[in-house]
């Protein structure tokens, strides 16, 4: 069985094809939100299949033992190639992503990639894994993290999010996700709103000055101060552009992780008022 979601006249401008034993997880993460309503406007198609639907015997067997013996029951390659090809056949190529553990390591120069392509299929797993086949009819494999799931739909579920929010008419302001954290190799630069003073925490003045060029310059500097002291893989990833070696210059603390204890209410984020 089939199962399809968007209402909307339009073509949508990207479309999840879902293969998976448990459809219904989905409801809830497609039909609430910025996502649920990007589905019913038809800008997101979500489209999914189970493979049980695609089994040949009577049981309806998606899994069996594993060969050389070992615990737990692998997913077989039958009903899943049979689930692909029938999506193929029905609504066309797309390209085919096998979520899994062993894949590459989802990140927002993926999820950018992702965000181009018309059509997405996501293979959900379960149980203890696939039949090592099943790699062989996807395009690509991807994880979500170093950590065990019980299946792969709160993976796919983590993908339809990221990518669909990159995807035009998704979000309220296309200016949303520009200063994202990693949307530049950086995490995003910190964000205050009223009351000016929280039990002695005060937002930093410059944000009050009204002076943007200013403003820019701090939320450049403290998202690259952030990401050196969060997260230094990234600046591996990453290298300093010619203005984030200025600071390194003018400020040789930004290279130590203590500076995140340095509080100062005019230049470091939540400054604490004496």
């Amino acid at each position: 069985m089939v199962m399809v979601m968007g209402m909307a006249d339009q073509a949508p401008v990207i479309t999840f094809e879902l293969v998976t034993l448990f459809p219904e997880l989905f409801d809830n993460v497609l039909g609430t939100s910025l996502l649920g309503r990007a589905v019913a406007a038809g800008i997101i198609g979500v489209e999914r299949t189970n493979q049980r639907d695609f089994a040949t015997d009577r049981h309806r067997s998606v899994d069996d033992t594993p060969c050389g013996g070992g615990p737990g029951m692998i997913l077989s390659v039958p009903p899943l190639a049979a689930a692909l090809d029938d999506i193929a056949t029905r609504r066309g190529p797309a390209h085919k992503v096998l979520l899994s553990p062993r894949g590459k390591l989802l990140d927002q120069t993926h999820v950018r990639r992702l965000a181009a392509m018309p059509r997405i299929v996501l293979v959900c797993g379960r149980y203890e894994g696939f039949d090592e086949r099943v790699s062989g009819l996807c395009d690509e494999e991807l994880s979500i993290g170093d950590y065990v799931l019980a299946g792969g739909e709160l993976a796919a579920a983590v993908v339809i999010e990221t990518v669909a929010r990159l995807i035009p008419g998704v979000l309220g302001s296309g200016l949303s996700t520009a200063d994202e954290s990693f949307s530049h190799g950086r995490l995003e630069y910190p964000q205050f709103t009223r009351p000016v003073d929280f039990r002695g925490h005060v937002v930093p003045s410059i944000l009050l000055s009204g002076d943007h060029a200013a403003i820019d310059c701090w939320r450049r500097r403290q998202a690259f101060h952030r990401t050196m002291v969060s997260r230094p893989d990234l600046m591996a990833r990453y290298p300093p552009t010619d203005e984030e070696r200025v600071w390194m210059r003018d400020d040789a603390e930004l290279a130590s992780p203590d500076v995140a204890d340095a509080a100062d209410a005019d230049g470091t984020p939540g400054g604490r008022r004496s």
